[in-house]
């Protein structure tokens, strides 16, 4: 045993030895880096903020869009003149469809799609939503770039996003910024709070194009930018939500249009204490009356749902299929009744 113990300390000492020698003498340990390097730390730069990963997915499914539209002769020259747009759009799935803003195509004789290999193609209107400016466009083409999508995309206020476009025609162009604020995503889009705000600048050939968070998941589509003549406004720029535009495009591609339901009401207070909206105006003959619902009802349950908000109730009815029918839990002079309401079809 004494033998053993004699060879395991010349061993360690041999160790021990050796590792301060290569302390104490860099240049014994050779140009490879080693464990040693740990006690000689050199230099070096952190790696910088890049998302240029994220710009290398999402970017070849960003198309350059060219409409055409013909202005009618005057009586002078007596010739037809053709006046293009510019804008944009994001190639959805590998049959060709491609979403786009309708403001971009709208009264377009011909629609030109450029990709960013060079490629272009002829495009054809499948359909379009006015109360959303979305548009779905088809090409006859295939292995095309998709942008990445996340069916569970939710953006948050504060979230990194690009926006990737063809502004003024200069090619293809990424800006970038943060989600300032977000919005509703039902069906029943009637306004600016149904959009994502950013900073993120856009301009005239960005519209209908990627808006992207730093992996090159699709955020939304780029829209339009906040603009009063009489006011200085910047940073404030709109695109609608993923999930909405996703929502959209399927209703287009299944139906020519986006068919929602409708109620013939109006409502502008939610009342706290009943958990339910107010009643305002209801259109005559409309599906609403056409049921019994009064001015002066609060709707607090639609098909035993809840009603949270008068955002949710607007949702709840527009994504009903016109035809179907509901039933309107209101309180009316203290008393609670259950009114069976045919939902009918949003007016165009």
């Amino acid at each position: 045993m004494s033998y053993f113990k004699y060879i395991f300390r010349a061993i360690s000492y041999g160790v021990m030895a050796g590792v301060v020698a290569l302390i104490l003498f860099p240049q014994l340990r050779g140009d490879e880096g080693s464990f040693f390097d740990l006690f000689d730390p050199k230099d070096s730069k952190p790696a910088p903020l890049s998302f240029a990963q994220a710009v290398k997915v999402a970017s070849p499914a960003v198309v350059n869009l060219y409409s055409h539209e013909i202005i009618n002769s005057n009586r002078v020259t007596r010739r037809n003149t053709i006046s293009t747009k510019l804008g944009s759009g994001v190639i959805m799935d590998s049959q060709g469809f491609i979403i786009t803003n309708y403001h971009v195509i709208r009264n377009a004789a011909q629609i030109i799609v450029l990709l960013q290999s060079g490629e272009d193609y002829a495009a054809e209107l499948i359909g379009y939503d006015v109360v959303t400016d979305l548009a779905v466009l088809k090409v006859d083409a295939v292995n095309l770039p998709v942008i990445p999508q996340e069916p569970d995309m939710e953006p948050f206020v504060g979230d990194v996003v690009l926006a990737i476009g063809n502004p003024l025609n200069l090619g293809q162009t990424v800006t970038q910024g943060i989600i300032s604020a977000v919005g509703r995503s039902g069906l029943s889009a009637t306004s600016h709070l149904e959009f994502l705000q950013m900073d993120a600048a856009i301009n005239e050939g960005n519209s209908g194009g990627a808006l992207i968070n730093t992996n090159g998941d699709l955020v939304g589509i780029n829209s339009r930018k906040v603009d009063r003549e009489e006011l200085n406004i910047q940073g404030i720029f709109l695109a609608v939500p993923y999930k909405l535009a996703h929502k959209v495009m399927l209703e287009i591609i299944e139906n020519g249009r986006v068919v929602r339901g409708w109620l013939g009401i109006s409502t502008i207070e939610y009342i706290q204490n009943a958990k339910g909206f107010l009643i305002g105006d209801v259109v005559v003959n409309g599906p609403a009356q056409l049921g019994g619902l009064l001015k002066g009802d609060i709707v607090h349950k639609i098909n035993d749902i809840e009603i949270q908000s008068i955002a949710q109730a607007l949702d709840i009815v527009a994504e009903t299929r016109p035809g179907t029918v509901l039933n309107f839990a209101v309180y009316r002079n203290n008393k609670n009744i259950v009114l069976p309401i045919t939902i009918g079809t949003f007016p165009i």
